[in-house]
């Protein structure tokens, strides 16, 4: 089975002046505070504005952004891929969204279950 080719545009979750996703970005896409979203991604509110956490945020945001940009493409745009994130629960999960399993930091298991929907598989 031949693998499609995704191209994850995590520039847009730029600021532009830094090669860093920006959690405001990724907050405002989602419709979210910045407190949330540390929530979401298991940091400290005050991490997501440090500079010196700038690398660990980086790495938290990355799962999310990847997650967002595979469901963008997935359904067709950005607006769709949101709702589907927080409102639209993932088979196989007890009813829980893609939005209760990255706080629960089972972002892994949303790429997997994306992976695999784009391979073919119906979960």
């Amino acid at each position: 089975m031949m693998a499609i080719d995704f191209q994850i545009p995590a520039a847009r979750f730029g600021d532009g002046h830094s090669p860093f996703l920006s959690a405001r970005l990724v907050a405002d896409r989602l419709g979210i505070t910045l407190a949330e979203l540390a929530k979401l991604i298991r940091v400290a509110r005050n991490t997501l504005t440090a500079k010196s956490g700038i690398r660990k945020v980086d790495s938290a945001l990355s799962k999310v952004v990847r997650i967002l940009a595979m469901a963008s493409e997935m359904a067709g745009d950005e607006a769709r891929a949101v709702i589907w994130f927080k409102h639209q629960p993932i088979p196989g999960w007890a009813g829980k969204t893609a939005y209760d399993l990255v706080g629960e930091g089972k972002a892994d298991k949303v790429l997997a279950y994306l992976e695999a929907i784009r391979a073919g598989v119906y979960a």
